[in-house]
C-alpha cells in the first residue's frame, strides 16, 4: 500500500522505522518544523524526520492544514496528491481537519499510547503512572475530528510495574505502537477487516490526559509516599520531579521506590537516613520514600552510592 505517516519525537520513529521494513510504499513523511534544542538551541531535526531523509523519502513540515488560509489549502492539495491509501499518524502535534481526515482512500490511522477511551490528550503514558494504573497499551483508532475520539480498530496491553517512570514505559509502549501498526497493515485485507469491525469508543469511560506543567512536578511532602512515588517516576524524563533546597535552587528528584524502613520522627519532609539504597524521607501518611536518583543545580544526576558518597544530605535535613 502507499502510506503517507505523520509523526515527531522518537515514539513515531518507531512506528516508521518498522514500517520502513515491509513492502509498503511510503510516499511521503509529515513532521513538525525542526526546533530549537540543546544548550546551543540550534535547530534540530526531529526524530521523524532525521529517520526519513536516512530512507530518502520525501518530508513535508506545514505549519498547519488549515481551509482558512493559502498556506493551509496548498498542504491539503500537496497531501491529496499523493494518492495514498492510508495515513499512519503518531504523536504529530498538529490538528488534522475533517478534509485531511477524509483524503487517503482508508482515512488517517493514529497510534495512542493508551487503552482508549481512557487517557485521551496530550499525557497518557504520565498520566497512567501518577494515577496509579496497573496497566496501559495501544489504540490503534480511524481518525475522528474530536481529541482521540475515533473508533477503535486494534489494541495491546502493557503492565505497568511500580519501578516503571515514563521513560521505560514509553520505550515498551512504543514498540508496541510499531508491532501494532504492523499488524493491523499487514495486507489491504487486513485493513479493510480492522476498519470493518472497529468499535466506538464509550463516551462514559472517557478521561482526559492533560497536558504536564513545571509547577506539578514540585513533590508536596504532606502527600503520601505511594503519590510521592508515582509523580516521581512519572514525571521522568519531564518535567522531572523537584523539591526546593534554598530560595533560588531545586534538588532534581529522578526516580524513587517505597522503603522499608519505620520512621522515629513525626517531621514532615524529614530525612531519616541516608544509605546505599538511597535518601528516606517521611512522607505525610508517615510512610517512608526512598529517593534513589538526585540531580543538584548545575550537576550530574547521581545514584544511591554516588549520594551516600558525596556526603550533601543528612539523616534530620528537612524537605519544605
Amino acid at each position: 500500500m502507499k502510506i503517507i505517516f505523520a509523526g515527531t519525537p522518537e515514539f513515531a520513529a518507531s512506528a516508521l522505522a518498522a514500517l520502513l521494513k515491509t513492502s509498503h510504499e511510503i510516499v511521503a513523511v509529515y513532521t513538525q518544523p525542526d526546533r530549537k534544542a540543546g544548550r546551543g538551541q540550534k535547530l534540530t531535526a526531529s526524530a521523524v524526520k532525521q529517520l526519513a531523509l536516512e530512507h530518502n523519502i520525501p518530508v513535508y513540515q506545514p505549519l498547519h492544514f488549515k481551509s482558512s488560509t493559502e498556506e493551509g489549502l496548498a498542504a491539503q492539495a500537496e497531501l491529496k496528491s499523493f494518492n495514498a491509501d492510508v495515513m499512519v499518524v503518531a504523536a504529530y502535534g498538529l490538528i488534522l481537519p475533517q478534509v485531511v481526515l477524509d483524503t487517503p482512500k482508508y482515512g488517517c490511522l493514529n497510534i495512542h499510547g493508551s487503552l482508549l477511551p481512557r487517557w485521551r490528550g496530550a499525557a497518557p503514558i504520565q498520566r497512567a503512572i501518577a494515577t496509579g494504573d496497573t496497566e496501559t497499551g495501544i489504540t490503534i483508532m480511524k481518525m475522528a475530528a474530536g481529541l482521540d475520539t475515533g473508533d477503535m480498530m486494534y489494541k495491546t496491553i502493557c503492565p505497568i510495574t511500580a519501578e516503571d517512570t515514563s521513560a521505560t514505559l514509553h520505550d515498551k509502549l512504543a514498540q508496541q505502537g510499531a508491532e501494532a501498526t504492523l499488524a493491523v497493515l499487514e495486507s489491504e485485507d487486513t485493513l479493510k477487516h480492522y476498519l470493518n469491525t472497529r468499535e466506538v469508543q464509550d463516551e462514559s469511560l472517557t478521561v482526559y490526559a492533560h497536558k504536564l506543567s513545571k509547577a506539578e512536578a514540585q513533590i508536596n511532602w504532606a502527600n503520601d509516599a505511594v503519590t510521592i512515588d508515582r509523580n516521581i517516576r512519572a514525571f521522568n524524563p519531564w518535567p522531572v520531579a523537584f523539591t526546593p533546597i534554598d530560595q533560588t535552587n531545586n534538588l532534581r528528584i529522578w526516580n524513587s521506590k517505597l522503603s522499608p524502613l519505620t520512621p522515629s520522627t513525626q517531621q514532615i519532609g524529614e530525612i531519616i537516613a541516608v544509605d546505599q539504597n538511597g535518601v528516606h524521607v517521611l512522607c505525610g501518611d508517615h510512610q517512608v520514600i526512598c529517593l534513589t536518583q538526585l540531580q543538584w543545580p548545575g550537576g550530574k544526576a547521581l545514584n544511591a552510592a554516588q549520594i551516600l558518597q558525596s556526603q550533601k544530605l543528612q539523616p534530620g535535613q528537612i524537605f519544605a
